[in-house]
């Protein structure tokens, strides 16, 4: 693990140098699903308190086994409102808001629990406009800015910035400028929502490049995907 951590870590320098950014711009999340809590708490002793879940019934209880540590959970999968309550009580950072619905939801949830969250727009990069039906998250470019203000005016939730996942099979790079342009247009009318979270394993390069300031990263931290064992 801590091999891994140093390859990602020259990984990311070496992106940043070549678009003439600052490596201290650029927060590594460790994308932990199917992975144990023991492999957190691993994590965490190398200094990786940024921890991602995608799922809310394996983040729940890692969480709670990990409450004593000094850790933010960011959740990054798909959301269904019906999760926002459970989800608002171990999570510091929402990065999928894709939908009104959610944010209402979430604002709720928040509020009961007594505490903050910070949201992020999850914005479609897909030609094809989402399916929700089916769980392709994101919110069309044209709606980000909306569902942006709705965050933002939302009670017990803090605008954050978007996040994105580049589209299958498809160059990352221009789908990744495109999200820098959203992103743009976020921070003018709200200019404290600053994250750009884009790029996982195999194509953080690209999204370096193009501003991203926060990874979500699994893979290339932890190898490949495993049933989880508790």
């Amino acid at each position: 693990m801590a091999e891994g951590l140093a390859e990602l870590r020259a990984r990311i320098a070496a992106a940043c140098a070549a678009a003439g950014r600052d490596a201290g711009e650029i927060t590594l999340i460790a994308v932990t699903k199917t992975f144990p809590a023991s492999d957190v708490r691993l994590l965490a002793g190398l200094g990786l308190t940024e921890i991602g879940e995608n799922r809310d019934q394996e983040a729940r209880p890692k969480a709670a086994e990990c409450a004593d540590l000094p850790l933010t959970w960011h959740f990054v999968g798909r959301l269904q409102t019906n999760k926002a309550r459970a989800v608002a009580r171990y999570a510091g950072v929402v990065h999928s808001v894709d939908r009104s619905g959610l944010v209402a939801a979430l604002s709720d949830a928040a509020v009961r629990a007594g505490r903050t969250l910070r949201c992020l727009v999850q914005v479609s990069l897909d030609e094809a406009p989402p399916d929700h039906e089916r769980g392709r998250g994101g919110a069309l470019p044209a709606e980000v800015p909306g569902l942006a203000d709705e965050i933002a005016g939302a009670g017990n939730l803090e605008l954050g910035g978007v996040m994105a996942v580049a589209p299958l099979g498809a160059d990352p790079l221009p789908a990744f400028a495109r999200l820098a342009g959203v992103a743009d247009e976020v921070r003018r009318a709200h200019p404290s929502a600053a994250v750009v979270s884009a790029g996982m394993s195999g194509d953080l390069e690209q999204a370096i490049t193009c501003g991203a300031t926060h990874l979500r990263v699994g893979t290339a931290l932890l190898g490949g995907r495993r049933a989880i064992v508790r």
